[in-house]
């Protein structure tokens, strides 16, 4: 045993089964991992007491060289000590969250006479930030409401009391267009404006049933005192709170303030978004990426994301909605997980648009590093057929026939689940009469191999036929026994309208369903569509060049310049035949013309 050995195994007879959190370190005495327990003698001591299945955790316990930990009073408080050690030392095997997005805020300028406007430059200090939304539409929705009501600036001029009691600054367009205020010659007054963006700061919070309500108020005094063009003025504004709340209600106006919580994962990533709702409107909205480096529960991950989104939008709500029970990080939250009504209706919401978020930052890396895409796709692909190797290339055939004449095949070949055009093989039928698929399919697909087989070449990790079980026995009888190969052998069943429905995949062969808007489903029906595709384009070219066909191709000498000659003079090959001698000589010249002449009149005499 050696000396590291030693002190590991010294500190763990040390270690007390007490709540806490503890810190392996590397030979260079850096912290490469964090964890928490109930019970941290148990805890600590299973990482050396057995074997992990995982290899990412034998690789952890291989760099172990010391051990500290810290003992705390309940294992609430050792998940925040846990969390604030990973934010400050991020070990190299903890979950490291990456911010890989920035979300639009609205921002209220800190200035004599406010701006209101959208922002993604937060600058502490120097402005008010309500936000994020991870929804754009719905800063672009507020901001729009808020300058249909209140006509405050939007120019970048530094407006001060001083430089309007000078006369320094002239009204523009805007206020002629009625968009503007008119504040720099000071038409409304400084306490009309601040009211103003008072009001519009509590829109921002959610505010907008409570500013409808006091709007109302005032347009019935209005009216009272017979001031209608006033009252008409409010009513407009009443109006445009209403519209703009039917559009970002969610619940009831009368619901608390609640947070919801979606959680989605793409192999080692994870992702989880929050949504604030105060006063049944979503006034708050982000989402956060987490890349696992070891096998962290699904519960374990969304308790730190609950906390680093809370902390973030400065949440100290108490009514939470989740997808499911998190681990323990605070014990007077009130966690639910919601089955119906609007409370239901939020979580969807909120698992939308952390899916949303997900399909974004995947598309984002696939035009980065395409081969990454395929990769995960054909990993999907390995996993629900249960294939011993990842499917990197992957053969498809179709057999095209028009009741047995002019039958073809075509072998469309797809590499890291993109179509190599080049590896495209067409098949002529050449041993089959008829119209026999299934015979026709053997035959194609005998030929492929064997002669992949002859030049010594690799074979495919995967053969996919454009029909079903029929198809699947007849690819198996070539590949299996007549060649003795053993490659993996799956179909595309289809439905009533010829479309892609199912992977059919095993002997007997068995039904793989996948959600059709799954990218494992989209590539089998491009797969699908091309081989069919591909199929019919050569039996049409086939077909047409057999109907194209004539009695000159086959006469001796004649190539096709002479044929587009005779054809172009004489209009069809019976009008030929008929023609005279010296028509021939004139047109092909003497002996060419006078061995058609000859060869029609040979026929006609036949």
């Amino acid at each position: 045993m050696s000396k590291t050995d030693e002190h590991i195994a010294l500190l763990l007879k040390r270690i007390p089964e007490n709540p806490g959190v503890y810190q392996y370190f590397n030979r260079d005495g850096q912290i490469i991992y964090v964890g928490k327990a109930k019970n941290l003698h148990r805890r600590v001591n299973s990482y050396f007491n057995k074997e992990h299945q995982s290899s990412k955790t034998r690789q952890l316990v291989s760099h172990i060289a010391d051990i500290r930990y810290v003992v705390v009073d309940s294992e609430q408080d050792a998940f925040l000590l846990e969390n604030n050690l990973i934010k400050q030392y991020q070990p190299h095997y903890n979950i490291l969250l990456k911010d890989g997005k920035s979300y639009p805020s609205i921002c209220i300028t800190r200035e004599e006479f406010p701006r209101i406007f959208k922002t993604r430059n937060i600058q502490k200090g120097k402005a008010e930030y309500y936000g994020p939304y991870s929804f754009g539409y719905t800063v672009d929705l507020v901001l729009e409401l808020i300058h249909k009501l209140f006509p405050i600036r939007t120019c970048n001029i530094p407006l001060t009391r001083d430089s309007i009691e000078k006369k320094k600054i002239r009204v523009c367009l805007k206020y002629h267009l009625h968009n503007c205020c008119g504040i720099c010659e000071n038409k409304p007054g400084s306490e009309q404006y601040r009211e103003w963006i008072d009001q519009a700061r509590r829109i921002i919070k959610g505010d907008a049933h409570d500013i409808s309500v006091q709007l109302e108020k005032e347009m019935m005094q209005y009216a009272e005192e017979m001031r209608y063009e006033e009252a008409a003025a409010i009513k407009r504004k009443i109006e445009l709170l209403e519209q703009f709340r039917s559009k970002t209600i969610i619940t009831n106006s009368h619901a608390g303030d609640t947070d919801v919580f979606g959680y989605d994962q793409q192999d080692d990533r994870v992702y989880i978004s929050m949504l604030h709702v105060h006063n049944g409107s979503i006034v708050q909205g982000q989402t956060i990426e987490y890349k696992r480096k070891m096998d962290e529960e699904k519960e374990e991950i969304l308790a730190l994301g609950m906390m680093e989104l809370r902390e973030r939008l400065g949440s100290r709500t108490k009514e939470v909605i989740v997808p499911f029970i998190p681990d323990v990080f605070d014990d007077s939250l009130h966690m639910h997980i919601a089955l119906s009504g609007d409370k239901k209706k939020l979580l969807d919401l909120a698992m939308q648009n952390v899916r949303q978020y997900k399909m974004d930052r995947l598309k984002q890396d696939d035009k980065l590093n395409p081969e990454q895409r395929g990769v995960r796709i054909l990993t999907e692909l390995q996993q629900m057929m249960g294939l011993p190797t990842l499917p990197r290339w992957i053969d498809c055939f179709d057999n095209s026939n028009i009741q047995g004449t002019n039958a073809v095949a075509g072998c469309v070949v797809y590499r890291m689940a993109r179509p190599s055009k080049s590896d495209y093989k067409r098949f002529e039928i050449k041993t089959v009469d008829g119209a026999d698929d299934y015979a026709s399919m053997r035959e194609v697909v005998r030929r492929r191999y064997q002669r992949l087989m002859d030049e010594g070449g690799q074979m495919p990790d995967l053969i996919i036929a454009d029909g079903g079980i029929g198809q699947m026995h007849a690819i198996r009888e070539a590949v299996e026994d007549q060649l003795g190969l053993s490659i993996p052998i799956a179909g595309l069943k289809k439905n009533d309208k010829h479309r892609t429905q199912t992977l059919l995949y095993g002997f007997p062969p068995a039904e793989i369903s996948m959600p059709v808007t799954s990218e494992v489903f989209r590539l089998l029906t491009n797969i699908q569509d091309e081989v069919h595709r591909f199929a019919i384009t050569f039996h049409k070219k086939k077909r047409s060049k057999a109907q194209i066909h004539s009695q000159l191709d086959d006469i001796q000498g004649v190539g096709p310049a002479t044929k587009q000659k005779i054809l172009q003079h004489f209009g069809s090959v019976k009008r030929a035949s008929l023609a005279e001698k010296q028509e021939w000589i004139d047109l092909l010249g003497n002996a060419r013309g006078s061995a058609l002449y000859e060869y029609f009149q040979t026929k006609i005499t036949l």
